[in-house]
């Protein structure tokens, strides 16, 4: 049976889970532009880096005593920055239920050629976290991306752990309270929950880590882009502005923006309240449909942001069928699974996006459907 197509369309359409929805209200034009055609290491373009630096301080509530660095190459740069730079001076634990912490173990074992523990689960479920191991470093993604399942808290971390925890956050952090007194190393990207541009990223470190960087030398060689130490103490400049490499100034705007609407937008709190509204809004669209579920079963360890669903005998045409309808008619776009996760819908629920586009998507989802199954 086919269906009308329904009167309305979500407002902004954008639910891809990365680079995610920019901020309400946001436009190029409301970008400040003093920066750009500068030198970053000007006193225009280091006032800008930390002003970047400070405003994420403030509404992830960062403790001082976390550094908070501004580094290349998105999330992954961040994360293989901490790997190359911190790992080898004891055992190494990595957690896998998706594809991107299986790079990291990827990374790990064939790249570095450590001897690692790997503590893994299919897409859907969590490893065991009570068997993880904290006399190792502990590598760990908080909100599994392409999987749709998160841990549940840091109830699991060790406060008296000998190892580093090392948390790749990146769908995480803007919309999830995280224990910073727990995590040593914590990465992130601006193209996520802040709906920032790609290509930086964000290294926040905790005294721990420091320690190690100033106490333990990696066997290996390090690309100049991987370099947090500096005559042998930590490159205090990075944490200051002063980063590695040429960033874009642009982007470094466009997260300032951001930046600045998650304040305005009540801080942390606020971000945290409007994507549990949209994920509480996506829940009632998957309840009120059979043919619609959850990949991850369990609600304690469900996304709220990279929200991932499974959709009845659907298979990878399928899926690309239904996004293509979504995308061509301009009520959804970006929304099948990741190419490597079992064929189904994922839907960004971030801070940046309305709950009115989740409540308003449902009937273009169930339109899709009746196409493709009439």
């Amino acid at each position: 049976m086919t269906i009308a197509k329904p009167a309305g369309k979500p407002a902004r359409p954008f639910f891809s889970s990365g680079p995610c929805a920019k901020p309400p209200g946001w436009d190029a034009s409301k970008l400040k532009t003093d920066s750009l055609g500068r030198s970053h290491r000007a006193k225009i373009g280091k006032s800008r880096l930390q002003l970047a630096i400070d405003l994420t301080r403030d509404v992830l509530q960062v403790p001082d005593t976390h550094r908070i660095g501004i580094v290349p190459g998105s999330d992954t740069g961040a994360v293989e920055m901490a790997l190359w730079s911190m790992l080898g001076a004891r055992g190494v634990t990595m957690l896998a239920w998706e594809s991107f912490g299986e790079g990291w173990v990827t990374d790990v074992v064939k790249q570095l050629k450590l001897d690692a523990t790997k503590l893994a689960a299919p897409y859907g479920e969590l490893p065991d976290l009570t068997a993880v191991n904290w006399a190792d470093d502990v590598v760990f993604t908080w909100n599994g991306t392409t999987s749709g399942v998160r841990v549940p808290n840091g109830d699991w971390i060790a406060k008296d752990r000998e190892g580093l925890a090392i948390c790749d956050a990146t769908s995480a952090v803007f919309a999830y309270d995280l224990p910073w007194d727990k995590l040593d190393v914590v990465t992130f990207s601006w193209q996520k929950v802040l709906g920032g541009e790609g290509a930086h990223g964000v290294l926040i470190l905790g005294p721990r880590a420091v320690e190690r960087l100033e106490s333990y030398t990696p066997a290996w060689p390090l690309p100049k882009v991987f370099r947090l130490m500096a005559k042998g103490k930590l490159n205090e400049g990075i944490f200051k502005g002063e980063t590695i490499n040429t960033p874009s100034m642009l982007a470094v705007e466009d997260a300032i923006f951001a930046l600045e609407w998650a304040q305005s937008a009540g801080g942390l709190k606020g971000l945290i309240a409007r994507s549990d509204a949209n994920a509480a809004a996506l829940d009632l669209i998957v309840a009120e449909r059979p043919w619609l579920g959850h990949l991850a079963a369990r609600p304690e360890t469900r996304s709220k942001t990279s929200v991932c669903l499974t959709v009845e005998g659907a298979d990878e045409a399928f899926i690309k069928s239904f996004a293509g309808l979504l995308d061509a008619e301009g009520a959804a776009y970006d929304i099948a699974g990741y190419r490597d996760a079992p064929p189904g819908l994922r839907i960004w629920c971030g801070a940046t996006v309305e709950t009115a586009d989740i409540k308003a998507l449902g009937p273009w989802l169930d339109w899709a459907w009746a196409s493709l199954t009439a």
